[in-house]
């Protein structure tokens, strides 16, 4: 993804909140900020325009 391995790792075990797009930790079940329950994990994969 990145230059930074260690960085790249640590993003990819981020969870996304769906409704609002914040950020979550990977144990999470809600989302932080507006407590919607879908979370989607982080993509990793570089879209090319």
């Amino acid at each position: 993804m990145g230059k930074f391995p260690v960085a790249d790792a640590k993003l990819k075990k981020q969870l996304i909140c769906r409704k609002c797009k914040t950020k979550n930790k990977v144990g999470a079940t809600r989302c932080r900020k507006c407590h919607y329950k879908f979370l989607r994990p982080k993509k990793t994969t570089v879209v090319k325009k």
